[in-house]
């Protein structure tokens, strides 16, 4: 079992933060859902405070995982054509959302005024002035990415689903490495 990629397979440091960060993201849309939904109070800050610090993490993680990909680069996609442009495109737009969201909500975070903590311990720093406009234009920056990032995301399984009835083998390699 090979840690690093291969010129036809993935490595398994590659599938760990591809699957890791496939749970992180679908935790986080349904947080955010929820959180979106409520009124908040006392009884669920802490749910606020657990997104925050999962964004933070999913964050950690797009960036280990392009540093990842800088030495140990991934294969080439399956098959070629328009299909591989489209694949292209729609992973480097994932890519861009999953740094824009988490650092989009950092900003309005740090807009509020309030202390932003890491797992309820840490105080994150700041890296936005403390503005009602700017705490707005953020979190409604930080929703429509997500929802973007949501519908990307429903295409690319699609496209991965796919794929694999037509008998290329791309989401078989993402599981276990090879075709």
């Amino acid at each position: 079992m090979a840690w690093r990629n291969g010129p036809e397979s993935f490595g398994l440091v590659t599938r760990i933060l591809h699957w890791t960060m496939a749970l992180m993201v679908a935790v986080m849309i349904g947080l955010g859902k929820r959180i979106e939904a409520m009124e908040p109070g006392l009884s669920n800050l802490w749910l606020y405070s657990l997104h925050k610090s999962l964004g933070l993490v999913v964050l950690a993680l797009v960036v280990a995982r392009l540093v990842w990909h800088r030495i140990s680069p991934p294969p080439r996609p399956v098959g070629g054509g328009w299909q591989a442009l489209a694949a292209r495109i729609v992973h480097a737009a994932i890519y861009l959302l999953l740094l824009a969201i988490p650092l989009s909500g950092w900003i309005a975070s740090s807009a509020t005024g309030l202390d932003i903590l890491f797992l309820d311990r840490w105080v994150v720093p700041a890296i936005a002035p403390v503005s009602t406009a700017i705490e707005y234009a953020g979190f409604e920056a930080h929703e429509v990415m997500a929802n973007l990032l949501l519908l990307l995301l429903l295409l690319h399984i699609g496209a991965a689903f796919k794929r694999e009835v037509d008998g290329d083998g791309t989401l078989k390699r993402m599981v276990l490495g090879r075709r």
